[in-house]
């Protein structure tokens, strides 16, 4: 039965791609109702009977990744076509998309991978095609969240999956990012496990991050992660942006936050020795805290969009 049905999924995409028939045209030729036709083509995409290339360097980004890549000395830049009024989600997944096909290409055999959590990775990992790797070990650079968060955005299932995607394996962390103390803190940091997983935190080779901003304070996923009061104990206090939660100014100091000495996350020096540190995001509230991860070094890979990269060069010629 299920070859029957992948069967005709592989001839409604044969005959839409490859033949240019329209989906009235399928519906008519195979007698299925044009509804369903729409359902089987997002399938198709879905199981990947068909992978849709998108050749990004006709969309005239290349010099302004050179740009980037000269003026803050990244290793590499990649910028999506995007417009202003583009859909978030597809921003998003075009992201995500790029971000996935540049980690399928510098992961090696034995790498250490450390991510963070979010939107962005979610979508990176949707869209990583499987490699064969051989010892490859993907970690949790942070805990988890304080409150309701989606599960696919959770930091222990980045982890697992791309493990899962480069025939490697994950480690994951039980423990929350923010808690209720230092000391809480502190005895957790001593168990042998969460010992460990620190020390790896130092020798990571590539880090995959996206990039928060106090801006995007009402959208669920801050507030899935962040306890209530994060947002107002931060006023004042000149945050452009943050990594692993580790707040940062404009210029990339780390600040001293409320939150700072009872966290379980990496530092961001850990970023700074890994041969690739990957920043994943995209949006104009976003525009400072990608400039702040820029100008401190956190990073010297960026994913993003065209619009957002353009607001990070002017903002940069501003400040």
């Amino acid at each position: 039965m299920k070859k029957n049905e992948d069967r005709l999924l592989v001839k409604i995409a044969q005959m839409y791609y490859e033949e240019n028939k329209t989906q009235s045209e399928i519906s008519k030729i195979l007698g299925i109702h044009r509804t369903s036709i729409s359902r089987m083509l997002k399938t198709i995409r879905e199981k990947k009977i068909v992978k849709i290339f998108i050749n990004y360097d006709f969309g005239g980004t290349l010099s302004l990744e050179e740009e980037l890549k000269s003026v803050f000395g990244l290793r590499d830049a990649i910028i999506v076509p995007s417009t202003p009024n583009q859909d978030k989600k597809i921003k998003v997944s075009l992201i995500g998309a790029a971000a996935a096909d540049y980690l399928g290409r510098i992961v090696k055999d034995n790498d250490l991978i450390g991510v963070s959590w979010g939107e962005a990775l979610a979508e990176t990992v949707n869209a990583m095609e499987k490699k064969d790797c051989k010892g490859v070990v993907c970690i949790p650079l942070i805990g988890g969240p304080s409150g309701k968060l989606a599960s696919s955005f959770h930091v222990n299932t980045i982890a697992y999956e791309i493990a899962s995607k480069l025939n490697g394996k994950s480690m994951l962390i039980d423990s929350p990012a923010i808690l209720e103390s230092e000391e809480i803190k502190k005895a957790l940091m001593e168990t042998e496990y969460n010992h460990e997983l620190s020390e790896l935190w130092k020798k990571i080779n590539i880090a995959v991050c996206g990039i928060g901003s106090p801006l995007i304070s009402k959208h669920s996923n801050w507030q899935g992660f962040y306890a209530d009061n994060l947002l107002e104990s931060l006023k004042g206090e000149q945050v452009a942006g943050d990594i692993l939660s580790r707040f940062y100014d404009i210029n990339g100091k780390v600040l001293d936050t409320i939150i700072s000495k009872k966290m379980i996350s990496s530092e961001l020096d850990n970023l700074k020795n890994a041969d690739y540190s990957i920043g994943i995001a995209e949006s104009l509230d976003k525009v400072a805290g990608i400039l702040g991860a820029l100008r401190g070094k956190y990073i010297n890979v960026l994913v993003t969009t065209e619009e957002t990269a353009e607001a990070v060069l002017k903002m940069n010629n501003k400040a």
